[in-house]
């Protein structure tokens, strides 16, 4: 049983959301373009697919809303998250969450997947890791991943490292988007959100759990920005095929298919 009352967890799920199109003005319709891309690739109404940080279910609890029978198996390592994710969504068929850090190998193991995989996807997430693990990460990915499988990430990743005026171009498109989205005021930011929940009672021994675990992981911000990291990464671990499916400025929807 959840030491998190459903509504409350609903309630800051909710102001998640809110933060993060704070960064993202065209969140949903990153969403819908992943989601679509899951759909019309995995070739079957039931796709098994892995969901990649999963924070608190934003990512997961769409894309089951589109595909009631697909299983889906969402991965994070941070307690508070997860704790707001499984309160909210208890009992939800297909929906699975796991308490798994993708920075250690052999991660995978311990999902107890039944079958290949046919779709992971990650949106927001992937640039905590730092390049040497994300390597090790996609090239564990893989190995579960069937031929002609997905990797779906959305996330901001950079051109600057070849091509900087390009680059910069991308940054202004997206700031004038964010603009115009947020005209009359910008929602809480990221660390805002985080000290209003940590303030939360219902939630302190949460937030403790977490300052163990995950505030001293080493995390210095974000780690792997660049698109030629997560490409070269990507095709080093056996996706023969990796491209932009979607673009707003530097906010990607990077998809890679395995050979």
């Amino acid at each position: 049983m959840s030491i998190v009352p459903r509504e409350r967890a609903q309630d800051w799920i909710a102001r998640w959301d809110r933060q993060q199109e704070g960064y993202l003005p065209d969140r949903e319709t990153r969403f819908t373009a992943l989601i679509d891309a899951v759909e019309a690739g995995s070739g079957r109404p039931d796709p098994l697919v892995l969901d990649l940080g999963c924070g608190p279910g934003s990512l997961a609890t769409r894309l089951l809303d589109r595909l009631p029978e697909a299983t889906v198996v969402a991965i994070d390592a941070d307690p508070l998250l997860l704790a707001l994710a499984r309160a909210a969504h208890e009992g939800r068929p297909g929906l699975r969450f796991a308490d798994v850090d993708l920075r250690t190998p052999g991660w995978t193991s311990a999902l107890g997947l039944d079958r290949p995989v046919d779709a992971a996807v990650s949106t927001t997430a992937l640039h905590w890791l730092d390049e040497p693990e994300l390597r090790v990460m996609y090239a564990e990915l893989a190995g579960v991943t069937r031929s002609g499988g997905l990797l779906l990430n959305g996330d901001h990743m950079e051109v600057a490292d070849v091509a900087p005026a390009l680059a910069e171009l991308e940054r202004a498109v997206h700031e004038r988007a964010t603009r115009r989205r947020f005209g009359a005021g910008m929602p809480e930011d990221w660390r805002q959100w985080w000290d209003a929940a940590g303030a939360d009672p219902v939630l302190a021994a949460l937030r403790d759990e977490r300052e163990r675990r995950v505030a001293g992981a080493g995390h210095r911000g974000s780690e792997s920005l660049e698109l030629s990291t997560h490409v070269t990464a990507l095709r080093e671990a056996g996706f023969t095929e990796v491209g932009t499916l979607w673009q707003n400025g530097h906010d990607r929807l990077l998809c890679a298919v395995r050979g």
